[in-house]
């Protein structure tokens, strides 16, 4: 049923104006309110709350009730985070804001699509919110038909107030966070937005938990590398399987007076933990080489969009004039599972012992262009390496781009002892 068979559905029941109802349904449905809540909003609204609604308030509920099947809810909540931010929808920009609310129950993400100047740790009585499905779990909407009420009540709750955070905590989906890194790296880049080019920010956060990538989307004069930053108001985005700190033109940045501890070593994991995480940044592998697969050594990458083309075809530009460049896929084995180690054009070049320019004299010399990939084959396979990077996983499998790949030090009894620890536990 289309928006203005809704309107005129209502309009007849309720007995007023069409185009008054649909103006209002048009303005909740915008703001990403169910239409079946919508419909019931309005019903309250013009006085039929026995129509189609079921009739007076919505029910008041714990938090852990909550279900993604429930069109609304009255909840009695502590606020924990609020984060605000831009955000796109039917091609218009809204300012949302966003975070964690709790009970004695439990925790729950919510998004406001108003602005009810709601604080952390104070407690409100939500009414008539929405509910929907966000990242596999129950979320409340609370929209133009939602009711605040501050209450003068402590709720016992077992959560966090305010939204601090060690990177080692955050998840996907974390908004409102605050953050106390050291840059580690950061570059300016320009990306194709959404009204065309765009100037951001990127790199690696760190404290003394772990290191993170981050998106500035405002780019800042003191977001730079070596600074010590408190961050405020940032949210969370997988990326490529891992966290990563986004600031949007509402995030706060403060320079602090003493340096952030950054973690130095990356996280040492076996290849099985680092693929049921499902991503893993900044981590240390160890194990044997097993094979180097196909699309290793001299390769042809698209000087459009850097894919590797195969006889001078590009799956997205079609035939073009390819670029020399040097890469390898060895396929690294612990014991515990199997990875796609990466290697760019240096981290090949000290493997095969010469650069691009060495390797197309020596396919030029044998008239064969695998030879290259041949030589680092090897060169590597059958060996044990110690790998730095940061691991996704897909369809396709498990990949590591490596920024270290070094001949192990490692005791192989000790490491055996202690995969046979792990498997015995």
């Amino acid at each position: 049923m289309e928006l203005d068979d809704h309107a005129e559905e209502l309009a007849s029941d309720l007995g007023v104006d069409k185009e008054e109802v649909k103006s209002d349904l048009e303005n909740l449905v915008s703001y990403s309110v169910p239409m079946d809540e919508a419909k019931q909003s309005l019903r309250r609204k013009y006085g039929d709350g026995s129509s189609g609604g079921g009739g007076g308030a919505p029910p008041a509920v714990d938090l852990a009730d909550v279900d993604p099947d429930d069109s609304n809810v009255t909840v009695t909540v502590t606020v924990l985070t609020v984060g605000k931010r831009p955000i796109y929808y039917r091609g218009e920009e809204h300012v949302i804001f966003e975070g964690r609310i709790a009970d004695e129950s439990g925790e729950l993400s919510y998004t406001a699509w108003e602005d009810f100047d709601l604080e952390p740790g104070e407690t409100v009585r939500v009414g008539n919110a929405g509910v929907r499905e966000w990242e596999g779990e129950a979320e409340l909407n609370l929209g133009e038909s939602t009711d605040v009420e501050r209450v003068d009540e402590r709720l016992d709750i077992d959560a966090e107030i305010g939204g601090n955070a060690r990177l080692a905590d955050l998840s996907p989906g974390d908004r409102g966070v605050n953050v106390e890194v050291s840059v580690i790296e950061c570059e300016g880049k320009t990306i194709d937005g959404r009204d065309g080019e765009t100037e951001i920010l990127s790199g690696t956060l760190a404290d003394e938990s772990a290191r993170l990538p981050f998106t500035d989307w405002e780019p800042r004069d003191g977001v730079e590398e070596g600074a010590s930053l408190r961050i405020e108001n940032a949210y969370v985005r997988e990326f490529r399987g891992v966290p990563s700190v986004n600031l949007s033109e509402f995030s706060t940045v403060e320079p602090l007076s003493t340096p952030v501890e950054a973690r130095e070593e990356p996280e040492r994991l076996t290849i099985r933990e680092a693929v049921d995480r499902g991503g893993a940044y900044d981590v240390a592998l160890v194990g044997n080489v097993l094979a180097i697969r196909d699309g290793s050594g001299l390769i042809e990458r698209c000087p459009e969009c850097g894919r590797v083309i195969q006889k001078g075809q590009c799956r997205s530009h079609g035939e073009v004039d390819g670029e020399d460049d040097l890469r390898t896929k060895a396929i690294l084995d612990d014991g515990t599972g199997t990875v796609t180690v990466v290697l760019d054009d240096d981290l090949t070049a000290q493997v095969y012992g010469g650069g691009l320019e060495d390797a197309k004299d020596h396919a030029r010399d044998a008239m064969d262009q695998s030879v290259v990939a041949d030589s680092i084959r090897e060169a590597v396979v059958g060996h044990e390496y110690r790998v730095r990077g940061s691991l996704s996983v897909d369809e396709y499998g498990a990949n590591l781009d490596a920024t270290d790949f070094e001949r192990s030090e490692d005791d192989p009894a000790d490491r055996a002892a202690d995969l046979l620890a792990e498997v015995d536990g």
